[in-house]
């Protein structure tokens, strides 16, 4: 069990949540939903006594498993060992007792030991090994780089490690922030069943709507300046807060328009013989006053791929006998397929199989190094990179606004105002430098250029990343509704399951291309 006693958090003069006083009760699931910037990190890193709140008190239970971002502080440990340190108890038990096996045996050392060995025993000590092993290998970590130092295997492993750290040792209580990021499908899908089997109280901020949707039972949601909590997983939640919202709004209205109906009364009868009746009227209007409703933090982007001014053939990318080499590891082996108008079409597959090489080709930042791509007639390729600094140089003094009017010379400057607006930057926001935005904030101007120049192919690749629920959402329908043709990369299933309508999956054995969706694809792999 978690509680938080009257926790307010202000940032400079912004308020992000105040007089919060909640309890997460164990055996439940906490989703922690809000927009990029409410406070869901902060919020997390108050809990964990790693940032103070302005107020307010945290009660946490002994052991807490949190999900650390710091990779360099354990570049020299082994990766079994890095994950036995979840149990600081425990690991420091087993510190004291290697140290004190190297030392000269004498009666005090030997009942130190004892006491030593018994702690152990109490923390399943014993087991430690077997059950970091299999943290590990549920996270898809092969089992030879398990007594690998952390410095020396991939940085997506590094945090898949620090996950099984946080899971490590039954931890009563279990804080975790993105735990999905660098994570494939088959990890994911891993992840959710150990979570749904935990028994003590989680609490997870997760971009990954299926994710939620899949592992939560509760959804505590920041906003209004507060924290409410919601019985059900993130969808649930999405439509019993719009509905009371809504509700909540109606019901003003009606309230306004009966107001203005006995405010016209009162101005006709207010000097003549009906005081009495106009008198019952102004208390009328004094008990409807409307209800004062706060501002909601949801701000969704409105993104659509418009209709592209040129059409192209029929055959989009016609792909032959296709290989790419990288430090002597052939990444992409003898791959064919014809990539057709109007396919969409996601690239999935674990991290380092080469997904990024083969959006990279297609859409010629990359040369291949065996095998022909023929790219159809008419092609305008817009693409969206992984790493946001492939296309946007972040120590650019650029405003937002003349990035965008760079993409497409000569459009009017109210095309591009309208562009901004739907992309969540209003006002002095297009006077933002290119260098000062946030991941999110990049990743939304990326694809308001996108949405500005009307290309009739889109290669995306992990466009979800950096980007919350909402623009996710919003993203996903976008794709779906485009008019042309897409080709994407991600690890977000609902992204995948709405927009894609054929897979190019990267898997051990070979790369496979399925004309179908993915829940479809997934089928055939049981």
């Amino acid at each position: 069990m978690i509680t938080l006693n009257k926790i307010t958090k202000k940032v400079g003069v912004r308020l992000l949540f105040e007089d919060v006083t909640i309890t997460f009760n164990e055996g439940c699931r906490y989703g922690l939903t809000g927009p990029n910037g409410a406070g869901k990190s902060t919020l997390l890193r108050i809990v964990m006594g790693l940032e103070p709140p302005t107020s307010g008190t945290v009660l946490l239970p002994k052991k807490v498993g949190y999900l650390k971002q710091n990779l360099s502080d354990f570049q020299n440990f082994r990766c079994i060992d890095t994950v036995i340190m979840g149990n600081q108890k425990l690991w420091e038990t087993l510190a004291e007792r290697d140290r004190l096996y190297g030392e000269e045996m004498t009666e005090q050392v030997g009942l130190r030991l004892g006491e030593l060995e018994e702690i152990i025993g109490e923390e399943n000590g014993y087991a430690a090994d077997s059950d970091a092993q299999m943290l590990l290998t549920g996270m898809g970590i092969p089992i030879e780089l398990h007594e690998k130092e952390m410095g020396k295997i991939p940085t997506d492993m590094q945090f898949r490690v620090m996950l099984c750290q946080a899971l490590f040792g039954e931890p009563a209580a279990l804080i975790l922030d993105e735990p999905t990021n660098h994570l494939d499908l088959e990890s994911i899908g891993w992840l959710e069943q150990f979570l749904r089997g935990y028994k003590g109280t989680l609490i997870v901020v997760s971009h990954d709507r299926h994710f939620l949707n899949s592992v939560t039972t509760h959804i505590a949601d920041i906003d209004y300046e507060t924290l409410i909590i919601y019985p059900g997983n993130y969808d649930t939640m999405l439509f019993a807060k719009t509905s009371v919202r809504e509700r909540a709004e109606s019901e003003n209205k009606t309230k306004e328009k009966k107001i203005s109906q006995l405010k016209e009364f009162v101005a006709r009868f207010g000097a003549g013989t009906r005081a009495s009746q106009v008198q019952s009227r102004l208390r009328e209007i004094e008990r409807l006053q409307p209800t004062e409703l706060k501002k909601s933090n949801i701000a969704r982007p409105y993104i659509r791929f418009y209709p592209p001014e040129k059409p192209t053939g029929q055959v989009i990318f016609k792909i032959t006998d296709l290989s790419k080499f990288y430090g002597g590891k052939k990444v992409i082996d003898h791959f064919s397929c014809d990539i057709l108008r109007g396919d969409k079409i996601a690239v999935i597959g674990n991290n380092g199989r080469g997904k990024t090489t083969l959006l990279k080709m297609l859409a010629g930042v990359l040369k291949q190094d065996s095998g022909q791509i023929e790219p159809g007639h008419g092609l305008q390729i817009g693409y969206f990179p992984q790493v946001h600094s492939d296309f946007i140089d972040k120590s650019s003094k650029t405003t937002i606004f003349d990035w965008l009017k760079e993409r497409r010379p000569g459009i009017y400057d109210q095309d591009v105002r309208s562009i901004l607006g739907k992309m969540l930057f209003s006002g002095d926001d297009a006077f933002k430098q290119i260098s000062h935005l946030s991941g999110g904030e990049t990743a939304r101007l990326i694809i308001g250029g996108l949405m500005l120049c009307n290309y009739n192919v889109l290669i995306l690749d992990e466009p979800n990343n950096h980007l919350d629920l909402e623009a996710v959402s919003a993203l996903s329908w976008a794709l779906k509704e485009f008019q042309a043709t897409a080709l994407f990369s991600s690890h977000d299933r609902d992204l995948i399951s709405t927009a894609a309508t054929k897979i190019i999956a990267l898997e051990q054995d070979r790369i496979h291309f399925f004309d179908g969706s993915l829940s479809e694809y997934l089928e055939t792999k049981k």
